[in-house]
């Protein structure tokens, strides 16, 4: 089992942009919709351009949750997407099947990382930062990682979890909703004050049937767990069950 407490908060997703409209939505949950991108006027205009929509969801999530106060260049960052900027890959592999060059570029910005290090290079982040995908139990990895990296000395760690949908040639394969979406979380050592603590524990799940897909994907599910308040909630995938709940 971890402990470990969340300081801070910053959402995006389609029609969501306000704390406010958070917590609303976080009471009478729905899937978020629509073809809106972030201003993301934190980022400088010339390297703004370069960044996809779900690029600019994750980064102006990002960008939000930072603490105002100057130290956020050397916290440790965890970004975490099930599939990432897919898309690109699609249209690099397209343009394979076509029979053309790859863009050096494009081919750059496919890659899992490539987000996390567009946030580095325009915010002038020089922490450590790491990019994973670990299928429905992304976001639990991703807070494993973070208090590894808390147990290592760091006195927070941000972790942003990001995603979009599939495209149409991969849609038999979804196990749950796609939104498009992004959050960040600002986690602490458990009892930090002002914080909501929360515990993760885990066990092999045995004859468990996998949680069934609900309205929302697990991944936003947990930000609305976090934000309702509820004291538990439970996830079986992969032949895990994780538990989380809340403490104190």
């Amino acid at each position: 089992m971890i402990e470990f407490s969340v300081v801070d908060w910053a959402a995006w997703a389609p029609g969501l942009t306000e704390r406010s409209q958070w917590m609303g939505w976080a009471g009478a949950p729905f899937l978020p919709q629509g073809e809106d991108t972030p201003a993301l006027a934190e980022i400088p205009a010339m390297q703004r351009r370069r960044i996809e929509r779900l690029g600019r969801m994750a980064i102006q999530a990002a960008c939000w949750c930072e603490d105002g106060q100057g130290a956020d260049s050397q916290v440790p960052l965890v970004f975490a997407s099930r599939h990432g900027d897919v898309a690109r890959s699609m249209d690099l592999l397209g343009s394979l099947v076509d029979d053309q060059p790859l863009s050096p570029t494009g081919f750059g910005l496919s890659v899992h990382n490539a987000i996390a290090a567009l946030y580095s290079i325009a915010r002038g982040h020089r922490g450590n930062y790491l990019a994973l995908s670990a299928g429905q139990s992304t976001v639990e990895a991703a807070c494993l990682e973070a208090v590894g990296l808390l147990g290592d000395g760091a006195s927070e760690v941000r972790i942003v979890v990001y995603e979009s949908p599939l495209p149409d040639v991969y849609a038999e394969f979804a196990d749950e909703p796609d939104p498009f979406f992004a959050w960040c979380w600002r986690l602490a050592p458990a009892g930090t004050a002002g914080g909501s603590d929360l515990s993760l524990s885990w066990q092999v799940a045995g004859d468990a049937e996998p949680t069934a897909p609900g309205v929302l994907p697990h991944a936003l599910d947990l930000h609305r767990f976090l934000l309702a308040g509820d004291p538990q909630l439970q996830h079986v995938t992969q032949g895990q069950r994780w538990s989380w709940r809340r403490r104190g």
